[in-house]
């Protein structure tokens, strides 16, 4: 008999998923986060610009995802987060681990944990701290090594 449990060098690598919520167009650093991690190993989908709560959870669960990463430098992320975190749990996907970048003030932080959000790389995280946060969290993963 034989042990079907995969193994870190036959399972999949994280599906990640970089998101840009509401109307903020600016999406550098979404691009650039997204190749970091492709290089680092992951798979990534990066949906484009000013896509709807809706459209990210819809995305999510269609990309069969591990991971949604918000990009928001909008100001918009107190209306639109707890929108997306609500579309997700209507799909099911209460499992997919949540993370953000951008400019989230400092006293904005605690209520977007509180609703979810695993965590919050502000502008000049270096991109190894976002590579080495999502493998910490299935370290079983094969991920770029």
């Amino acid at each position: 008999m034989t042990d079907e449990t995969p193994t870190a060098a036959t399972r999949a690598p994280l599906r990640v998923l970089i998101a840009k919520p509401g109307l903020d167009g600016h999406d550098r650093g979404a691009k650039v986060m997204a190749r970091a991690l492709r290089d680092a190993g992951f798979e990534v989908i990066y949906t484009g610009l000013f896509q709807t709560p809706e459209m990210i959870a819809s995305a999510a669960l269609q990309e069969d995802v591990d991971v949604v990463g918000l990009s928001i430098l909008s100001g918009a992320h107190m209306t639109l987060f707890p929108r997306i975190m609500a579309a997700l749990r209507e799909r099911g996907l209460d499992d997919v681990l949540v993370i953000a970048g951008g400019t989230i003030p400092a006293e904005d932080q605690a209520t977007l944990r509180e609703m979810g959000v695993a965590a919050l790389f502000g502008p000049g995280t270096p991109l190894g701290e976002v590579v080495a946060f999502l493998r910490a969290q299935d370290p079983a993963r094969a991920v770029g090594g």
